[in-house]
C-alpha cells in the first residue's frame, strides 16, 4: 500500500445502530420523518467527537440533497429534531450574522453517550 492510499486518518462514514433499522427496536428514529433523518446524518458527520454544542449546518448545505432541498422542509426537519430531543440549538444566529450551533443530545444515540 503506498502513500497515496494512507492519506485518510479516518473513514468517511456517520456510525448509526444497527439497532435503530429493525423492526420494533427504536421507535423514536422510526417516528422520524425521512428529511429529518437525513438532516440528523448531516449534523452527526460534522461532530468530530469534541465539537459537541458547535456543529453548524447551512441551508445552503442541505439544497443539492435529494428529499431536503426546500427550506420549508429543512426548516420543520430541525424543529422536529429539536422537538423530539435529537438535537439542541446551542447559540442562536440569523440576523446578528452568526450561524445557528447545534448539539446532539446523546438521548437515543449510544454513539454519543460517555
Amino acid at each position: 500500500m503506498g502513500k497515496k492510499n494512507r492519506r485518510w486518518k479516518h473513514a468517511n462514514f456517520v456510525a448509526l445502530p444497527r439497532e435503530w433499522f429493525h423492526k420494533s427496536n427504536c421507535p423514536e428514529w422510526k417516528a422520524l420523518s425521512a428529511a429529518a433523518k437525513l438532516l440528523y446524518e448531516y449534523l452527526k458527520a460534522g461532530w468530530n467527537g469534541s465539537n459537541n454544542g458547535q456543529i453548524t449546518l447551512h441551508y445552503s448545505q442541505l439544497r443539492g440533497v435529494k428529499g431536503i432541498s426546500s427550506s420549508s422542509t429543512i426548516s420543520k426537519a430541525f424543529k422536529e429534531l429539536e422537538q423530539t430531543g435529537w438535537i439542541n440549538k446551542s447559540a442562536l444566529g440569523g440576523l446578528y450574522r452568526k450561524t445557528n450551533q447545534y448539539e446532539l443530545t446523546g438521548e437515543h444515540d449510544p454513539y454519543l453517550q460517555g
